[in-house]
């Protein structure tokens, strides 16, 4: 993943998250919004809740994986926060990309 393509302001992301639009799942929840740049750009939140900095770096390392082989699903000039939910732990690497892959396509976007 680019830096250009990574949200990183606090204020964006307060600003994508107040939008209120958002999609979700038993893993995720994915804030978005209209940007005005010609590509979509991602932030991912992980809570402390769900384990150590060495799992939630873990996580975040993967999610990027799977956003990056599966650019074509996003939206171009959309913000995107996905906001990881405690339940993935329990899951593997190919089910947290065949979740995240589902609910961008079958999706009821708001």
């Amino acid at each position: 993943m680019k830096k250009r393509d990574i949200v990183t302001k606090n204020q964006d992301f307060s600003k994508i998250i107040q939008n209120r639009k958002y999609i979700k799942n038993n893993l995720f929840i994915i804030y978005y919004m209209e940007n005005n740049f010609p590509n979509a750009r991602y932030g991912i939140s992980v809570s402390k809740k769900i384990g150590n900095a060495v799992v939630r770096n873990k996580i975040k390392r993967q999610l990027k994986n799977i956003i990056d082989k599966n650019k074509n699903i996003f939206k171009k000039e959309t913000d995107y926060i996905i906001i990881i939910r405690k339940g993935i732990l329990d899951f593997d690497y190919h089910q947290i990309e065949s979740s995240l892959i589902a609910l961008l396509k079958n999706n009821n976007w708001r």
